[in-house]
């Protein structure tokens, strides 16, 4: 293991713990994109303006296997009776962390960047309920909470990076590391001249740029796998 490893994963589980945003790149062979993550409980309306502005993907919340399991959280995959609900042409990955979406019930129409910061916020403090074993289960979820909605869920993996590897995986373990609850947001980050993922190397100057971690996956399966 490299040092320069080692320091890169210290400071990504530093700054998570600090609850400030993180840039992880999964791997050039899966999706070859970089996440901005951040751990659920420190989103702010401004952490979501970051997210769709300067990410440009989907704004999500992962959730560890055992809190979606909690809450009564499928994979939105095992529960749709479609045609369309074939993922075996995908060269990356046949078993997407696609669950729900939802909205806080306190939000008005769920999108603004305050309603899905609350949104966010709340799913942060949910995991931690479910993490320090409280009496929170679905039917609290149900009467917090409303579906569909506008934040996407993520269902990770039983054995996080042992059996996935996926940015749901890699965020989560991150969140784990730095003993945060296991819920954490984030966004790809997207190219706005080419519309595809941005670059390693653009991801890297973004990272520079702002004085925030970034983390190839690589380096936090060696360490945290």
């Amino acid at each position: 293991m490299s040092q320069h490893a080692t320091g890169a994963v210290s400071r990504a589980i530093a700054a998570f713990r600090a609850g400030e945003p993180v840039l992880v790149h999964d791997f050039d062979e899966r999706e070859g994109e970089t996440d901005l993550l951040y751990p659920a409980g420190a989103v702010t309306p401004a952490a979501v303006s970051r997210l769709r502005n300067d990410g440009g993907g989907l704004v999500f919340v992962a959730f560890a296997h055992e809190v979606a399991d909690r809450l009564d959280l499928p994979f939105r995959h095992d529960v749709v009776d479609h045609p369309a609900n074939d993922h075996s042409d995908l060269g990356y990955d046949a078993h997407p962390s696609f669950s729900f979406t939802v909205n806080h019930r306190d939000t008005y129409t769920g999108v603004t960047d305050d309603d899905r910061a609350l949104t966010m916020r709340r799913l942060g403090d949910v995991a931690a309920s479910v993490r320090a074993d409280a009496d929170y289960d679905a039917d609290d979820f149900a009467a917090e909470f409303r579906m569909p909605g506008h934040v996407h869920l993520l269902k990770a993996a039983p054995g996080l990076l042992s059996d996935r590897r996926g940015h749901t995986e890699l965020g989560l373990a991150l969140a784990e590391a730095a003993d945060l609850p296991p819920a954490v947001a984030g966004c790809e980050m997207l190219d706005d001249e080419s519309g595809g993922a941005l670059s390693t190397a653009d991801a890297r100057a973004y990272a520079r740029r702002h004085g925030l971690p970034y983390v190839d996956g690589t380096e936090l399966v060696a360490e945290l796998g």
